[in-house]
């Protein structure tokens, strides 16, 4: 039977991966307090923030659908692969060195090749290409190439190849590389026929698709003589590891840019996106062959951090949008604006403000660079318009406002298109401008508007789709709680678990089970117990400090063990709760006042416990007679525990 990977192995990948590092290459994330960030899901769909990021434990949690787990969790699920290969994909970007048992390699899916085997055979793939970009018979490729601007620099930086005309030339290379029959069909870059497996790209150019975090995936291909029937251009087939749907060209080079600058802009091709990044807006993706769909507006929303907010799409002082934008450029022709239309539909799928930019000589950014330079990119950009005004506006100009039958098909055609926007103040305020641009009174166009509305062509609710299994969250989150006593409990268990360093000394380990009331608290304070408590961490982080570790590993090691330790003395939905208790916000930030917010948290579930049992003996005193010698007793240490509490009160003071 295959082996698996070595324990300590997977230790040393997780200790070594940064999780705020690999998952910001898919989200958008934002600092939210001391050692947390937040961002929108990737896992289902939201407009408001709730994904939350904890990098001194290393863990991740939604407090939308309830996922959550580690770094390794995290590549498993963005990525749609298995535990093991997760782990080899890690481990690969740290350079960790995985020993399997009984000398064996993991056990594989058995639908198909592993990730890194289709990747690694893309890669081989892109230099066989690259390579051959400088034959003679490439000549025709470069030509065009240097025709449209892009010098040998810009060559190598997007790694432009060229497809000999072979029928078999990368099948050859790719077995040279060991890779098996099945391993070459699932890659996509290879086609089976009556004869067996045959080079799929030939005699084309070569743009290389990679990844959000820049692993080739796939490759788009145009031909370049009159003499190759096939299509103008032709990409990767759907595979395991490439789906055009989710797959923007130019975003492993752009992801940065579009975070920091909360703007991405959409373009129609590869050259395009060549053409605008090499101009300056290094925030330009295009599609892979597919229109602008609903599997990318999920990418672009959680890069830019696009959120539900009135204020979206505000114009600032500096010419940006308030809350990100998303601007699409489109020829001038009748296609460009059937693509805007298209586009204004899923423009209700965005919070951000979305613009359509378009040359006034219907150019694309490749053909304006070509003619009037980097600047002229720049500020076709910067020209951008609303997108909600240009659809209209397309629309009216394909009827003819002098004449009375013409505004009123006018009016017809755009009346339905100003009822969907859901925002009611802009929907107001374009019912207002498209009577300007018709010459008709407001009045009308608000009637027509109205009932557009009501006909159904009004703002619809899109439900939000929802990807993979999704549960509800182990705890209620905690700004939801409203009983004062169980707030207590659950602001305790997030200090007991994210510092225990200072859980320690303030004696949380000496806390009995019953000072929990809450049934999922009292679990998740059993679990803990039976980790060993706060001392249990203490003990591992001093064995790491020495074996050698630095501090600060060390500290972020123990933690990351000792979450993991109590996780695994509970069941699943103690589990559950741990990963989102480890990524919960606390109210206290600063550091030098956190050693006393926790021990004011300890003494105050004390205090609640106390006021307990003070309740309990007066019930008990109210029932037992003034003459039993039990009364005198009670009342004894009813005034113990009220000192107590008196005592407790003034140290939480």
């Amino acid at each position: 039977m295959p082996g698996l990977i070595r324990r300590e192995d997977i230790d040393e990948v997780r200790s070594r991966t940064r999780i705020e590092d690999v998952v910001s290459q898919y989200v958008s994330l934002r600092p939210a307090g001391a050692d947390s960030h937040k961002g929108l899901c990737p896992f289902h769909d939201e407009k408001t923030p709730s994904f939350h990021v904890r990098p001194s434990v290393g863990r991740w949690h939604c407090f939308g659908c309830g996922e959550g787990g580690d770094v390794i969790s995290f590549v498993e699920r963005i990525e749609r692969i298995p535990f093991v290969e997760a782990v080899e994909l890690l481990a690969r970007k740290v350079g960790v060195d995985l020993r399997y048992e009984d000398s064996g390699r993991a056990e594989r899916r058995p639908d198909g090749p592993a990730r890194h085997r289709l990747v690694d055979a893309h890669r081989v793939a892109l230099d066989f290409y690259v390579r051959h970009l400088a034959s003679d018979e490439a000549e025709p490729g470069r030509r065009m190439l240097a025709e449209r601007g892009f010098d040998e620099e810009a060559l190598a930086r997007y790694r432009i190849g060229y497809s000999p005309a072979s029928w078999d030339g990368l099948l050859t290379e790719l077995r040279r590389h060991g890779f098996t029959e099945g391993e070459i069909a699932a890659s996509g870059l290879a086609s089976r026929g009556n004869r067996g497996l045959y080079d799929r790209f030939r005699g084309r150019l070569m743009w290389p698709i990679a990844s959000m975090t820049g692993d080739p995936i796939g490759f788009g291909a145009r031909r370049l003589g009159e003499e190759d029937r096939g299509p103008k251009y032709l990409n990767t087939p759907e595979t395991a590891i490439y789906r055009k749907s989710q797959v923007l060209y130019g975003l492993d080079m752009a992801r940065r840019a579009i975070s920091s600058q909360r703007r991405v802009v959409v373009v129609e091709g590869y050259t395009d996106v060549m053409a605008a990044q090499l101009a300056g807006v290094e925030c330009a993706v295009a599609t892979c062959g597919t229109a602008f769909g609903a599997e990318h507006v999920r990418i672009v929303r959680r890069l830019i951090g696009d959120r539900a907010d009135p204020a979206a799409g505000v114009m600032l002082a500096d010419g940006s949008a308030y809350g990100g934008e998303v601007v699409f450029t489109f020829d001038g022709d009748a296609a460009g604006q059937k693509a805007a239309l298209k586009a204004f539909q899923e423009d209700q799928s965005f919070a951000a403000q979305t613009f359509v930019a378009v040359a006034p000589e219907g150019m694309d950014p490749c053909e304006l660079r070509m003619s009037h330079g980097d600047a002229a990119v720049r500020n076709l950009v910067a020209s951008r318009r609303p997108l909600f005004e240009f659809a209209i506006q397309s629309v009216l100009a394909g009827v003819s406002l002098a004449t009375a039958e013409g505004r009123t098909a006018g009016l017809r055609a755009a009346a339905p298109m100003v009822a969907s926007i859901r925002d009611r103040v802009l929907r107001g305020e374009y019912t207002r401008q498209l009577g300007g641009w018709l010459g008709m009174d407001e009045a009308t166009v608000r009637q027509a508007v109205a009932s557009a509305a009501r006909s159904g062509g009004g703002p619809r609710r899109v439900e939000p789709a929802v990807e993979g299994p999704a549960g509800p969250p182990a705890l209620v989150p905690r700004q939801r709680l409203r009983d004062p006593v169980e707030r207590v409990e659950r602001l305790a268990l997030d200090v007991y678990l994210q510092l225990p360093w200072y859980a320690l000394p303030a004696q949380m380990d000496d806390l009995p089970s019953q000072t929990f009331t809450v049934p999922i608290h009292r679990r998740v304070h059993d679990a803990i117990r039976a980790a060993g408590g706060a001392s249990a961490y203490a003990r591992h982080y001093e064995q790491l400090v020495a074996d050698g570790r630095e501090h600060d590993r060390a500290v972020e090691e123990s933690a990351r063990w000792y979450l993991d330790a109590v996780a695994e003395a509970g069941d699943d939905a103690v589990a559950r709760a741990v990963g989102q208790l480890a990524v919960e916000d606390l109210p206290e930030t600063r550091p030098d006042r956190m050693e006393h917010y926790v021990w004011g948290i300890a003494v105050s579930l004390i205090r609640q416990g106390i006021t307990r049992q003070i309740g309990d003996l007066h019930s008990e005193l109210q029932r037992t007679p003034p003459d039993d010698p039990a009364h005198g007793e009670l009342f004894a240490r009813l005034m113990e525990l009220e000192a107590q509490r008196r005592a407790c009160e003034e140290q939480i003071q």
